[in-house]
């Protein structure tokens, strides 16, 4: 029955949240309707809605990527000037997962894992 999930997430300005993840991370434009954003990477499709008085302190909107490229990912990202989470480099969890983490311009955590 379920076979897909899109995240749908806050975001304040649509040219910055396209910005980031267009110019960025690499994603690719589905939609812009100025109100709400589509961007897809790969499988992967997100969708923003516009909260214009959103205080990205206090946004606890949140996404677990799973990718069987992790350090290639990664590498990538450093390479091309991404800012990493201050507390998010990458590190094998615990928990076995090899993880690393990206904060949007309104602080959506993007958390990328894979299995050890």
């Amino acid at each position: 029955m379920l076979n897909q999930i899109h995240p749908k997430l806050p975001m304040r300005n649509v040219a910055k949240t396209k910005d980031y993840y267009v110019n960025q991370l690499g994603f690719t434009e589905i939609a812009d309707y100025g109100n709400y954003l589509i961007v897809k990477k790969d499988d992967v499709e997100m969708h923003f809605f516009e909260h214009t008085t959103l205080i990205p302190t206090e946004n606890y909107g949140q996404v677990y990527f799973r990718t069987d490229a992790i350090d290639v990912l990664y590498q990538q990202w450093v390479n091309s000037g991404v800012t990493i989470h201050p507390g998010g480099s990458l590190e094998t969890k615990s928990w076995g997962q090899k993880e690393f983490s990206l904060l949007d311009p309104d602080h959506n955590l993007l958390t990328f894992g894979q299995g050890a």
